[in-house]
């Protein structure tokens, strides 16, 4: 096999699985070239917490001599991915962003870990995020905050920030994320790759052991990050179906999201809001956003105001999130290590305070503004998404 080129760590992700299917690289060559990049950038990003290089080796080894002998592989099979911190994966350490578990290591797999091992991917290692993925910029004290491969002076964003980062910076093929209130969209956006957050229940929450798992999982997520549309479309592919294991797993059957992508676009009915009728966003946010709502209509598509007015959503996510926080992470509150962060202090002591009447006045004002998506459906086959208003989006000056 030849000698590895650098560019191919851009290369996208189902290119990459052809190359290798066809013995035209080798997996462990391009595993080893993702090393020497994270080696040589990640001291500038901190996009990792934990790296897995020995395993990693290992299984791409076995990986090249599984295409050697012809076997049947995978979607991904020996393409190197990273893994959000928040998912477990047996024998590695999973700090869920916080100081109190950065010892922690997990004795099972979650349903992604063991979803994205059956494609045969090559796990580099476990990416950052902030404590129990609570925030929108990527700040924890486990270390240096996730910085922007654009700008490292800038935020990654967050939750998914180090997936969002290492996949931008070529430190990985692809990721994977979780979303519960941006945590993949809002990093996608901010380092300019693709990320989708699935319906929910599309793919299994189950996160193998405690203490990562939400009692009742309302608002998360978990979904692919990629440089390319098709790319998170093969590994949503591969992430998505029925696991008995988590009670809100969808049973409906999976769609073909590969499939679609040579369907086009053309006569999709596309609803568009600005600000669904009480974000305040920023003017040039929603310039650039209706200049991206205009290509869509030179691609063949109608984009019409959905003139949706919808009541601030925050309150209601928020009691969901500290609740959930509070009932998994509550015992931290009288740690004498004090391992907290100031934002994951402030969410279980709030989930402390709430009560079952809050929590079914957002179960309720929850139901109505999904009630107010599905009229929207209705009439319009997409939905333009929400436009972040303004984070504070420097990094804190930690960096030596």
């Amino acid at each position: 096999m030849p000698n590895i080129d650098e560019n191919l760590a851009f290369v996208p992700s189902h290119e990459l699985a052809a190359l290798i299917a066809g013995k035209q690289v080798s997996p462990v060559e391009v595993t080893q070239l993702y090393y020497d990049r994270i080696e040589r950038l990640d001291s500038q990003l901190n996009s990792y917490l934990t790296l897995t290089k020995d395993e990693a080796m290992e299984s791409a080894r076995a990986a090249e001599e599984a295409v050697m002998r012809g076997d049947a592989l995978g979607s991904l099979h020996g393409v190197p991915i990273s893994i959000k911190d928040l998912q477990m994966m047996k024998g590695v350490r999973a700090t869920l962003g916080s100081l109190a578990y950065k010892d922690n290591v997990p004795a099972a797999d979650s349903a992604v870990v063991e979803r994205v091992k059956g494609t045969g991917a090559i796990i580099l290692g476990k990416t950052n995020t902030p404590e129990f993925g609570l925030l929108g910029a990527n700040e924890n004290r486990l270390g240096d905050d996730c910085r922007n491969p654009w700008n490292t002076e800038r935020t990654s964003g967050a939750s998914s920030g180090g997936a969002g980062a290492s996949v931008a910076a070529g430190l990985c093929s692809l990721g994977t994320g979780g979303d519960g209130g941006g945590s993949i969209r809002i990093p996608a956006s901010f380092c300019g790759i693709y990320g989708i957050k699935p319906t929910q229940g599309r793919v299994s929450s189950f996160s193998g052991v405690p203490p990562a798992a939400p009692l009742v999982n309302i608002t998360s997520q978990q979904g692919p990050m990629s440089r390319t549309v098709k790319d998170s479309a093969i590994l949503l592919q591969a992430l998505a179906g029925y696991d008995p294991r988590d009670s809100s797993s969808l049973r409906a059957p999976v769609p073909d999201f590969v499939g679609a992508l040579d369907a086009g676009i053309s006569g999709l009915r596309i609803a568009w809001s600005p600000d669904y009728g009480y974000a305040g966003v920023d003017a040039e946010v929603v310039e650039v956003s209706a200049s991206a709502a205009r290509v869509f209509e030179g691609l063949g598509c109608t984009v019409e105001d959905s003139n949706l007015a919808l009541e601030s959503p925050f309150e209601t996510w928020w009691v969901f999130f500290c609740a959930n926080v509070f009932v998994t992470q509550g015992h931290l509150l009288d740690d004498p290590s004090d391992p907290l962060t100031w934002y994951g202090r402030m969410a279980i002591e709030d989930g402390k305070e709430y009560s079952a009447g809050d929590f079914i006045k957002a179960m309720g004002a929850r139901d109505r503004m999904m009630n107010q998506f599905a009229d929207v459906f209705d009439d319009y086959d997409l939905c333009s998404p929400l436009r972040w208003r303004q984070l504070r989006s420097r990094c804190r000056s930690t960096r030596t």
